[in-house]
This record gives C-alpha cells, structure tokens and sequence, in this order.
C-alpha cells in the first residue's frame, strides 16, 4: 500500500483549482462575445463557434486524455495539459481575425481534454487509501466544476467590462504557470504502464461527436429534416460505429468496451449527460435574459448570478456529501435533476416587464440546489465501481458524456430560442424564445429524473454509498 501523501489537500487545491478552471473556459467568453465579433469580423452564426470550438475538442479528446494518463501517468499529462492551455490562451488572446480565435479556443480545449481525466486520476490515487476522505475530497473536487460555469459568466462581465475581451484569455496564464510551478512539489509522481494509444479510434470518437454537435449546431439555419442536416447526423452516427468497431478488434483500445459492464456505469453517464443537457442552456439563456431583457451589464449580469454560484458550493460542500453517506446515489441522483426541471421550469414563466427578485432569483436558487444533489453522486457512481487502473478511462467517459450532453443541449435549446425570429430589442419575442428554451430544458432535467429512477439500480448497498458512508459524520 502507498504512503498517505502528507500534502494531499494542499494538492487536492490544485486539482480543484483546474477543474474549476477548465469548466470556467466554456463559460467566460459569454458576455465576451458582443466585442469579439465587433473586433474579428464573426458573422452572427459564426459568432457560436467561439463556445463549440472549445466544447467539440474537449468532449471529443477526453477519452483520449484519460487513456494517455493511465499510459503516460497522470502527473505528466496534467502538467502537459496546462502547457496546451496557456499555449491556446496566448493564441485566442492575440488573435487577429475569426479563425485563429477558433484555433486558439480549438487548443484551449485540447489542454482542458488532458487536465480533467488526469486531475480525477490524481484525486483517487491521492485520497483513496480513506473512504471518508475521498467522499470529503469528492465533494470538494466536483463542488468546482459547476461553480466554475458559473462564475465564469460573472467574472467574464467583470473582466469584459473593465479591462477588455482578450483578459478572459489572458487570465490564464499566470493562473497556468503558477499551477506548473506547483505541480513537482504537491502532485504524486504517478507511473504509467506499457502500452499503445489507439490513434484510428480516437479518431473517429473525436470527429463523430464532432459532427453530432456540427449538425445539431448547423440545424437550425439548414432545418432539422433538411438534405444536410440528415447526412451530417448520418455520418457522425456512422464514424461512432466505425469506433465502437475498432474498439471491438484492436489490440489496446482506447475505450475497452468490457468497462460498461461496471455495474451503473451506464446509467450514470446518461444521467450526467441530461445533467449537462439541462443545466447549460439554463445558465445561458439567464445570463441572456438579464441582460437583453432585463438590462443588465456584464457585471450587474455576473453579480446576479453569485446567489446560485453560493448555493451550489454551500449544498455540495456541506450536504450533498452527507446525504449520498445515508440514501446513496440513485435517491439523490432522481431527487436532483427532478429538482432541477422545477427549478429551470419557474425560470419559464419570466416576463418581458419582470424582475431579478421575482422572476429569476428563487427559480435560480431551486435550480442550484437540483444540480448540487445530482452532480456528485453521478460523478461518483460512474466512477466507483471502475478497476483502479481504469480510473482514467471513466474519467474521460463521464466528462465526455457531460460536456457532449452540454454541447448538444445547447444547441437544441438555441434552436427552440431563435424559432421564432425575435430580434434584440424586441423584448416579447426574446422572453417567448428564453421561455421556449428553458422549458425545454427543464423537460430533459425531467426525462433525466425519470429514467434514473427506472434504470438504476437501488441500493443493496452500491460502491457509491460505501464510498461516501461515513461522510455523514464530517465536519464540513
């Protein structure tokens, strides 16, 4: 048995921090992007790709990054991670045109691919000697991830509206290099075992959900039923067949299908993917409402979001934990996104005339707390019952199912939002169109609910309850 690492919360600091991090680069260009297309030329329709570059290569490459962790060690790809990342922040920071800010953007999420699966990897090997505290350390871990979505859109409207849209970028870096500086002394030399990357299969799981999200981002403007559309869904679905092939033949597959025989592995992906599904197009289109309808600047727009942000971190933190040591996950799993589609469905009534403290602050609250109590307990049943060794793999398999979730959620909601033509200034149409979008979204926190309840297993007890089982006595 390995040494307990003395050091380990103070690594634990830095593992949250890239997390944290990593979810906040999908989020922080929001407010951003009214300056970015003035100064680069986007088209309107163009303008999306400045969000979809980053998502495609990071839900696409994840799977990727969790295999070269487990070959390659973990230390060594999340430091290789951070250097792919600053790299894209100097390139978006000081782009010129259109392109080079989706390539830049394109290499942010390649760094983010290689941060997360790795950062997970770190995190078991550090505190899995201790049950209690891997609940402990789970719990704060997963707290980051949708603190960091959020806070992004507040502290892009700070930055966007004080400094100027390249300082999203430019955030990074010392954020970045002081995280290298720290890695030699607080992170485990982790070795990696012999073996080969999978490069045709990585291939075609990267390029299929690349052109799955393509197309449902496409679909709008071409239609849903239209020529284009159906061979661009065709050929994702096609390209994921061709995966789900290699990885049935090669020698060493990037994604050995035997792992989805890890009892509610499968489940739990789904049910982080309808997280994901929901919970981004609602912060979105908030962020959306406050200002296009409401008025709001960037900043007043992130500062009424900081309520929800503190909500997630206080029931994360302080219960989630707690209550997944008592119920298990599946109680907790069904209970969240069920109250997440409450949440999200109150955000539906807001109004063109409405308010902050009426129309958006209890809805948000509610919503916070749905995600708090589903997120963890997905995140730990995905992960829980996978053989050590594959811990990377389920790494990337369930960040990648949560972020193609948010991706193609997104992008469906968008379509419901924009169906019916409003433009800025009108404030009716915009509302009807958010209204549209946020019901739609609370209908897959809904659905998410219901097939959780129906296709997960119960408690006899599951790894995920022993996992957190004496959580309930921690003092957080």
């Amino acid at each position: 048995m390995n040494a307990v690492n003395p050091r380990r919360w103070w690594a634990l600091v830095v593992l949250a921090a890239a997390q944290f991090m990593v979810i906040m680069d999908t989020s922080i260009i929001g407010v951003a992007l009214p300056g970015m297309q003035r100064d680069l030329g986007f088209t309107q329709g163009g303008l999306q790709w400045v969000f979809n570059a980053y998502v495609i290569a990071f839900g696409g490459l994840l799977l990727l990054g969790g295999r070269l962790s487990d070959l390659l060690g973990a230390r060594r790809v999340f430091a290789t991670g951070w250097v792919v990342l600053i790299a894209g922040s100097v390139v978006a920071a000081a782009a010129g045109g259109a392109g080079v800010e989706i390539l830049g953007r394109a290499i942010q999420g390649v760094g983010g691919a290689l941060i997360a699966p790795s950062a997970m990897t770190l995190l078991m090997m550090l505190f899995g000697h201790d049950q209690r505290e891997l609940g402990k350390a789970m719990a704060l871990y997963g707290a980051a991830a949708p603190a960091g979505g959020t806070a992004g859109v507040f502290l892009g409207g700070v930055v966007t509206e004080y400094l100027s849209w390249p300082w999203v970028f430019i955030v990074y870096i010392p954020i970045g290099l002081a995280t290298l500086a720290a890695v030699p002394a607080l992170l485990p030399a982790v070795r990696g075992r012999r073996g080969s990357v999978d490069v045709l299969g990585a291939a075609a799981v990267t390029a299929g959900i690349a052109l799955a999200v393509f197309a449902v981002v496409r679909a709008p403007e071409q239609g849903w039923g239209s020529a284009a559309t159906l061979l661009e869904l065709g050929g994702a679905a096609v390209l994921l067949a061709v995966f789900l092939g290699v990885q049935r033949v090669v020698r060493e597959p990037i994604m050995p299908l035997g792992v989805w025989r890890t009892p509610g592995l499968a489940v739990a992906n789904l049910a982080m993917a309808l997280l994901g599904a929901a919970w981004i197009p609602m912060w979105y289109f908030l962020n959306l409402y406050l200002q296009q309808v409401l008025g709001y600047g960037a900043f007043p727009s992130g500062a009424a979001l900081l309520p929800m942000t503190v909500a997630v971190m206080i029931f994360m933190i302080g219960i989630t934990a707690r209550l997944l040591g008592r119920f298990g996950a599946k109680p907790l799993i069904v209970l969240g996104l069920a109250v997440l589609a409450a949440g999200v469905g109150g955000l539906s009534l807001v109004r063109a005339d409405g308010g902050f403290l009426a129309d958006v602050l209890p809805a948000s609250l509610v919503a916070a707390v749905g995600m708090s109590l589903a997120y963890i307990p997905a995140m730990m049943a995905a992960m829980s019952g996978v053989r050590p060794e594959e811990s990377g793999l389920a790494s990337g398999i369930v960040n990648t199912t949560y972020n193609v979730g948010s991706a193609l959620g997104l992008a469906a909601m968008t379509a419901i939002a924009t169906s019916g033509g409003a433009e800025p200034g009108d404030l009716a149409g915009l509302t009807e169109g958010f209204s549209g979008a946020f019901t739609g979204a609370a209908v897959v926190a809904l659905a998410g609910a219901v097939l959780a309840l129906v296709l997960m297993r119960g408690r006899r007890k599951s790894a995920a309850g022993e996992q957190a089982s004496e959580t309930e006595s921690l003092g957080v």
